[in-house]
């Protein structure tokens, strides 16, 4: 196994190091592996990873991170995470060919993806699909009603009452009213 002096900085070595260089990733689960490798990586530059999306734009492959900060992101920040993150992804090759990577601050239509999102995001209007259909419907603009421990309880613009579990949450994003 080479040196990698962000493994050295992180304390990744041994067996660890080379489960994290030799590992071969395909598209399945690629999201969630980028944001397991990446979370440690940008909070050790006092960050937060909001998000991490795998996408195809006019045929471009395009890595996504999204990161955040109490008082906003600068453009220092969004450099620093990318400079770290392009060395880590390309060390583990994480996507299987050519990508971009892009590193940039939430954004009004921020997606929620930890139960701390939902619990921000709680009052506000928001667009949800399940991963399993709750009565034949996946889809829903609704408003945040309350978060559990394990699920969320949304009302529609019927005011139905809707509980969805965490766990069936394909994606969840804030909904921008102007």
């Amino acid at each position: 196994m080479g040196y990698c002096p962000l493994f050295a900085l992180l304390g990744i070595s041994g067996l660890l190091g080379e489960f994290f260089l030799s590992r071969e990733v395909g598209t399945e689960g690629l999201e969630d592996k980028a944001f397991t490798l990446a979370e440690p990586v940008v909070e050790g530059l006092g960050l937060e990873l909001a998000d991490v999306e795998y996408t195809t734009e006019d045929g471009r492959k395009i890595l996504r991170v999204t990161i955040d900060k109490t008082e906003g992101i600068t453009l220092d920040d969004c450099a620093g995470v990318s400079r770290e993150l392009s060395t880590l992804f390309d060390i583990d090759d994480i996507v299987p060919d050519h990508y971009s990577l892009e590193v940039s601050s939430p954004g009004l239509d921020r997606r929620l993806r930890k139960r701390k999102d939902f619990l921000e995001a709680v009052g506000r209007k928001i667009k949800l699909r399940t991963k399993d259909p709750i009565l034949d419907r996946r889809n829903f603009m609704v408003t945040l009603e309350a978060v559990g421990e394990s699920s969320v309880e949304l009302r529609d613009i019927n005011d139905e009452l809707w509980t969805v579990e965490l766990d069936n949450i394909d994606k969840a994003r804030l909904e921008v009213i102007l």
